[in-house]
């Protein structure tokens, strides 16, 4: 979510909304949310919500449409009036991993992405919190 005024709207909009949002949303969102959750993390807490509750998922939009229409006893919209920004998030499937699997076998690589070594030290450090997770 690129602006935390995304978070003032959707209050003003909807009485009693919860903001839920994925914590890799700009530091403002996460801050100004109600709730941080993994993927996940999200669809727990938007299932087991009690029916008539209203939230307003920062992530990618296709898993807010499935959400809402998962749960039809509540409101479920999408934080960002415009466009998700992890909008290829859902590009993230078992034949792109295949694909990006075989390329490495054949020698190729793709997609690669690279950072500045303090980005990459921080990525790091989280990859390693998180897979050392029970």
């Amino acid at each position: 979510m690129q602006i935390r005024n995304n978070v003032e709207e959707v209050r003003k909009r909807i009485p009693q909304v919860n903001v839920l949002v994925h914590p890799e949303c700009q530091h403002d969102v996460v801050k100004a949310a109600d709730h941080v959750g993994s993927t996940e993390g999200i669809i727990k807490t938007v299932t087991a919500a009690p029916a008539g509750s209203a939230w307003a998922i920062g992530t990618e939009l296709n898993l807010v449409k499935r959400l809402a229409a998962a749960n039809p006893d509540k409101t479920v919209v999408f934080l960002d009036k415009t466009v998700c920004y992890c909008s290829t998030m859902n590009r993230i499937d078992l034949p792109h991993l295949l694909w990006s699997m075989e390329s490495l076998v054949a020698g190729r690589l793709v997609n690669q992405i690279k950072v500045d070594e303090r980005t990459a030290n921080f990525a790091r450090l989280a990859l390693e919190r998180m897979l050392a997770l029970p």
